[in-house]
């Protein structure tokens, strides 16, 4: 008996402290939280000594009364939940009424208030959950927060903090978070008197990412946008040429909220199969829309990862609209001076607002769930009508004019994406365009050779090859596919046999789509084969016509643009 006891309020807030703050940057997320949901339109968030000094945030939402403000300073005091129904479809930010008590626990905080409709401010001083000072202060409507000697009454919390330039990034970088979430909303970062942010309201999700991070990689993402059934998914996607395998980003955001979760990257960095090297990661930001009773926001003590009612239709809807917004030409690797470029199309407005950003591509494949893309292409046709103008160079690029500029094709890596997306079509199970040999050809493979093309002898015969054996390591071909008049049969047999023999299939995963890789690289044109016109026409159309017509099956682009305004620039005319 006697071995049970209740804890003391101070340890009890403490360790609730413990739970939604473990540095700066985690108070800051929640004061700011705070601020986003009493209405505020403008947040200033001034840092000391990276916040481990002070951290002070101010607002100009609907402020609170005195006994709203002291009542605040008390566990569990929240105006966002009354009952249990409340928790389905929450939307704020901030419900659960822990987080500014906790940091009250462990801190000084000093809190300034005033509502629009109130005579008087309140000045309220808490000194490690301790309310000291209870008193009258002039200030304008809405909200200042200070919070000074963070873990002063815990040190052994204090000792695991980081240098103030390190703990400075990570208070940088939660803001960041919620500026993007909220573009309706100014946000400024001042750290040690230097200007560490400084994001005034946007008017769509590509003026905010530019805001925060540059015009540099601003100019390198691409609008997506579409639904299934009653999930929406948009947001902006690096064009494939330009992801690295360092530096990248990764937002996302349900419901305006952002949160995290590595399995719905995957899906995202998953529409990127085939389109980029192995070992590159783009930068990703994706938002999710979907009816409140199907996401779980009250999962962690920080609302930094949530629960989908069914998170594979969440996976698979993210996947194909990404996907399909790498199919459009404005996908296409950039050729333009860095500072120069333009900003990419975007959508805008306040948290769970779908944006419907324009593409210009073509339909989707068939998809798993019924799925819907915003604002259809109207640039499929790119290399037809008006702007049918080719030019062969070098014997390996073509140049073609489009509407917003010039097009430089390389003929090898467009043959190869037509190539590879005819091949996964017959490997589906539609006929192959064969030739049958007058006189059949024989080929000497070495034993692991022969043992590749025993193995894959039924992908063989669906893109076009019939060969048997022939005794010793020899087997003759009776059949072979024609994708251009170049053509080598025995050439591509012996290649391919070699490549299927080493398992040289680069970055895809999936048995038939490294099959067809392979095929498409050792059968299409190579560069420095000259092709007439009628071919250089049929390959531009077949190349538009293709699902992801920017992109090889290797991660190399198969197209480059060169905007008219870089050429307008280049001759001083812009």
């Amino acid at each position: 008996m006697g071995r049970i006891h209740l804890l003391p309020d101070a340890v009890a807030d403490q360790i609730a402290a413990g739970e939604v703050v473990e540095r700066p940057a985690s108070v800051l997320k929640e004061l700011v939280e705070n601020a986003l949901d009493a209405g505020a339109t403008e947040i200033r968030v001034t840092l000391a000594g990276g916040g481990r000094t002070s951290i002070t945030v101010a607002d100009d939402g609907h402020g609170m009364d005195r006994e709203d403000a002291v009542l605040a300073l008390e566990r569990h005091a929240t105006s966002k939940i009354r009952v249990t129904a409340d928790l389905t479809g929450v939307r704020s930010y901030g419900f659960r009424g822990e987080a500014l008590p906790a940091i009250a626990s462990v801190a000084h905080l000093t809190l300034e208030t005033a509502p629009a409709d109130g005579p008087d401010g309140t000045m309220i001083v808490v000194r490690g959950g301790r309310m000291e000072t209870v008193q009258a202060a002039t200030r304008q409507p809405g909200t200042t927060v200070t919070v000074e000697r963070l873990f002063f009454n815990t040190p052994a919390r204090r000792k695991f903090l980081r240098t103030p330039r390190t703990e400075a990034r990570a208070a940088q970088e939660a803001l960041a978070l919620l500026a993007l979430a909220r573009r309706d909303v100014a946000f400024r970062l001042e750290s040690d008197g230097r200007t560490a942010l400084d994001a005034p309201r946007a008017a769509d999700f590509a003026e905010r990412v530019q805001q925060l991070f540059g015009r540099e990689l601003g100019d390198q993402l691409l609008p997506v946008g579409g639904h299934g059934g009653a999930i929406a998914v948009h947001g902006l996607v690096q064009r494939p040429a330009d992801a690295r395998p360092a530096g990248r980003r990764t937002y996302l955001f349900v419901n305006g909220r952002p949160f995290r979760d590595p399995f719905l990257v995957r899906s995202a960095e998953a529409a990127y199969r085939g389109t980029i090297p192995a070992g590159a990661r783009p930068t990703l930001f994706v938002e999710i829309a979907v009816p409140g009773d199907q996401v779980d926001v009250n999962v962690h003590p920080t609302k930094l990862e949530v629960r989908f009612r069914d998170r594979f239709a969440i996976e698979r809807v993210i996947e194909q609209v990404v996907r399909h917004g790498l199919t459009p030409l404005a996908a296409a690797s950039r050729m333009q001076s860095g500072a120069q470029g333009s900003a990419p199309g975007g959508g805008g407005g306040v948290p769970g607002a779908l944006d419907r950003p324009g593409w210009a591509g073509g339909g989707a494949a068939e998809t798993v769930v019924p799925l819907e893309f915003f604002a259809p292409g109207e640039m499929r046709a790119a290399g037809s009508g008006a702007h049918r103008r080719f030019l062969q160079v070098f014997d390996t690029f073509v140049l073609l004019e489009t509407p917003d500029g010039v097009a430089i094709i390389d003929q090898h890596s467009a043959h190869e994406r037509v190539l590879f997306e005819q091949a996964m079509a017959q490997l589906a199970g539609s006929d192959a365009a064969a030739q049958r040999l007058l006189l059949p050809a024989t080929v000497h493979l070495a034993p692991a050779e022969l043992d590749a093309v025993q193995e894959h002898r039924e992908l063989l015969e669906r893109v076009g090859f019939e060969a048997e054996p022939f005794g010793g390591n020899a087997m003759v071909l009776h059949a072979v596919p024609n994708p251009h008049p170049r053509f080598d049969a025995q050439r591509c047999f012996e290649e391919l046999s070699t490549d299927l023999a080493r398992g040289r299939f680069g970055a895809l995963t999936n048995r038939l789509e490294r099959f067809a890789a392979t095929f498409a690289c050792r059968a299409a044109v190579k560069a420095g084969d000259r092709l007439d016109p009628r071919e250089i026409e049929e390959l531009v159309a077949r190349l538009f016509a293709c699902e992801l017509p920017p992109h090889d099956v290797h991660g190399r682009p198969t197209i480059v643009q060169l905007p008219r305004h870089e050429i307008e620039r280049r001759f001083g005319r812009a």
